[in-house]
């Protein structure tokens, strides 16, 4: 970001005292407090319809959210003379949420579910997009899975990583093909009237002396609420090597606040199972240049081979534990 981007802020009704740079941003210190600068890198449409939400939510009781600051000419938006645009927000002085204090993690679960509480969207709350249907999502990683398999087929020389991802391949490409094709007969029935956070994990979930906050809202789309319940659980999972009963205590955590219906269950148990931290990582490696392959990639791909084990145990003792019996599934 370029310090040339300081001088739009002229265009708002503040008076700056200083700047500094932060992380992918500039921090400004005004007399309404400090606020945050940066880049926007999505459609104007959207910015409207996080406006709209976050405004919506605040007015509904769930005040611990950022902000977004309109300029003199009331638009959400500036830009500069390179055409790039910046949004100016409301910034909460904090540190994230810790992956390995539950306690925080339970806190965030109830967060999540008061959130979801209040971001269901009548009709005429227009702009945001729908996302496609989880096993829609599922069908696109497959095919990206097919266009690595027929890659590293045409590989003569295989380093240590790509041996690895061969030998592995099947059992998790078949895997995936097993989950997307049960979840391609199992529709959602509901409509999707609420609006995900669509990045809700620890880096947005800022600890401040009022509380926690959440910001970042880039991101948020129309969806099932599973849609971030899943993600929140998928990273504490894998950090805490799929201990049961981390998961089981955020989704405890969550319906103390809101309590979720069987097909949230089952829609959860989906995301869950498909094998996402295998495609992300084939997916990074096929997208990525092959004259050297980092060894972290080979250390990540180890650790998702080394949990499955423990990974489906967890999912075993869910289907139990929610009675999402054959028929269901």
């Amino acid at each position: 970001m370029n310090d040339r981007s300081v001088s739009l802020l002229e265009n708002y009704d503040i008076e700056v005292l200083r700047t500094w740079r932060g992380r992918g941003a500039i921090l400004c210190e005004t007399k309404q407090g400090t606020l945050i600068w940066k880049e926007y890198t999505g459609h104007k449409e959207k910015a409207v319809f996080q406006d709209a939400l976050l405004t919506t939510i605040r007015q509904r009781g769930f005040g611990n959210v950022e902000g977004i600051l309109k300029n003199k000419e009331q638009e959400l938006l500036t830009q500069d003379q390179d055409g790039t645009f910046y949004v100016l927000k409301t910034y909460c002085e904090g540190r994230e949420c810790n992956v390995k204090d539950m306690d925080e993690c339970r806190q965030a679960a109830e967060m999540l579910a008061r959130f979801h509480s209040v971001s269901s969207i009548e009709d005429s709350f227009s702009g945001g997009s729908m996302s496609h249907p989880a096993h829609v999502e599922f069908e696109k990683h497959n095919k990206e899975l097919r266009r690595v398999r027929k890659y590293l087929k045409e590989r003569s020389q295989k380093t240590d990583f790509e041996i690895c991802l061969m030998k592995n391949y099947d059992y998790f490409f078949n895997l995936a093909l097993q989950i997307t094709e049960e979840l391609r007969f199992y529709q959602n029935k509901m409509e999707n009237r609420f609006v995900c956070h669509g990045d809700y994990q620890h880096h947005n979930i800022i600890i401040c002396d009022d509380g926690m906050h959440l910001i970042n809202f880039e991101k948020c789309v129309f969806d099932s609420p599973v849609r971030d319940l899943y993600l929140f659980m998928r990273k504490l999972l894998e950090k805490s090597g799929w201990v049961q009963n981390v998961g089981f205590e955020l989704v405890n955590s969550y319906e103390k606040v809101r309590p979720m219906e069987k097909e949230e269950y089952l829609q959860l148990y989906y995301r869950l199972a498909y094998p996402e931290k295998f495609w992300k990582i084939a997916n990074f490696y096929y997208n990525s240049g092959k004259a050297w392959i980092p060894g972290k990639n080979l250390e990540k791909l180890c650790k998702v081979t080394d949990q499955e084990k423990d990974k489906r145990e967890f999912l075993d003792r869910f289907k139990l534990r929610y009675s999402l019996c054959p028929a269901e599934m």
